[in-house]
């Protein structure tokens, strides 16, 4: 096989070559100290209830940047978008590293977590844009498949700095190398992603009120059982380093803490290609039940490991719950209308995250009864939200059968 069939099986053209780029290096940055925040929150006095606020706040901004980061991405192009994202997200690491104190990290949050938020939409249109349909599930997982590649070494990188200089310091490090990769990637980014300033201003938009009633009813459906996942997956989110670092019997340092992330995004690395080429040529509806069944399961198994290698299999399980979410990502691009990809794409997220946002905050206080209780909860949302896809779902192939 050539290089250039290599490339087209991939879905390896420029414009993508020049995302994947910019996706290592700014993704490597945002991770190198992200995963510790709730460590970083209790050391400097934080509290439960500040990690709570933390992680409702990434939900509940991750829905309001969305639909904007769509907006202005259409509006200015997704080279000049992505630079003003950029400087955004170095504002806040400069928050952090200058004032140490956890109000400073929850103002600083509100420009950190805004990168991956206001810059989805625009990237999975340029997705949906380059590519035919028969491979914007390859394409939905190259770019996740990237996007792991960091999430994997950061928190490695990121709690070696704690593990050398302690919670407070080595976190403030870890967001110094955070400030420097994002300044790495704003001129990667600019050298290797085409202005498509004249393209974008044909972008066709409505407000999301509008945006909700064009939604086709398959997309109703797959954003209900979505919303329903993500509860499972928000309860606990950011409190599964307090279990696995402050809670179990047998607690994990930082640096294994890094290892069983690394663990995860190893598992879902080597499952992106091989279930994208599997979607792309049938139905995607049994991809994204298989990994709404992961989400269900995973806080239920965390529950049940104490030591590091029970974690091991935990986190090995919690990066299956990846197995379909290009697919998803890509079913989403399918059932958009033509013309208002990004629009849709953001509106979709807008109402997903709005509403997971309560689910967030609602964790900190499940938790302060019991993390059995946090986690169970969590499990029985997961459930909910399989179910009602299984029973509810549509993709593109079952809609070619009716007809």
């Amino acid at each position: 096989m050539g290089w250039r069939s290599l490339g087209s099986f991939f879905a390896l053209n420029s414009s993508m070559v020049g995302l994947l780029t910019m996706v290592i290096f700014v993704g490597m940055g945002e991770k190198l100290a992200e995963r510790f925040l709730p460590v970083y929150l209790m050391a400097l006095g934080g509290g439960t209830l500040a990690v709570g606020l933390l992680n409702g706040l990434d939900n509940l901004l991750s829905a309001l940047y969305s639909f904007p980061g769509g907006y202005v991405s259409d509006r200015l192009g997704t080279k000049k978008a992505l630079v003003v994202f950029n400087l955004l997200a170095m504002g806040g690491f400069l928050v952090v590293i200058l004032v140490p104190s956890w109000q400073a990290v929850i103002l600083g949050s509100v420009l950190f977590l805004s990168w991956t938020s206001l810059s989805l939409p625009a990237t999975m249109s340029l997705v949906a844009k380059v590519l035919p349909s028969n491979k914007r599930t390859m394409g939905v997982s190259m770019h996740s498949l990237f996007r792991r590649i960091p999430m994997a070494l950061g928190p490695v990188v990121g709690g070696l700095c704690i593990d050398a200089f302690g919670e407070v310091a080595g976190v403030r490090w870890a967001f110094g190398g955070a400030l420097v990769m994002a300044a790495v990637a704003l001129g990667a980014q600019q050298r290797l992603i085409a202005d498509d300033a004249a393209d974008a201003r044909k972008g066709s938009w409505s407000p999301p009120r509008e945006m909700i009633s064009l939604m086709d009813p398959a997309l109703k459906n797959l954003l209900l059982a979505d919303i329903l996942v993500r509860f499972c997956e928000q309860i606990p989110y950011a409190f599964v380093v307090l279990w696995c670092m402050k809670d179990i019997s047998s607690p994990v340092s930082a640096f294994q803490f890094g290892i069983l992330t690394a663990v995860e995004m190893a598992v879902a690395m080597l499952i992106y290609v091989p279930v994208a080429w599997m979607a792309d040529r049938g139905g995607k509806k049994p991809f994204v039940v298989a990994t709404f069944c992961f989400f269900a399961v995973f806080p239920v198994v965390l529950f049940l490991s104490r030591s590091f290698w029970p974690l091991v299999l935990a986190f090995g399980v919690r990066g299956l719950k990846e197995f379909g979410e290009p697919t998803r990502k890509a079913l989403i691009m399918d059932l958009a209308p033509e013309g208002q990809k990004a629009a849709m794409f953001g509106t979709y997220y807008l109402i997903r995250d709005l509403v997971v946002s309560v689910a967030a905050f609602g964790g900190a206080f499940l938790w302060a009864v019991s993390p059995a209780l946090n986690f169970f909860v969590a499990s029985l949302c997961g459930a909910a939200g399989t179910f009602w896809f299984v029973r509810h779902g549509q993709d593109m192939e079952g809609r070619k059968g009716e007809a």
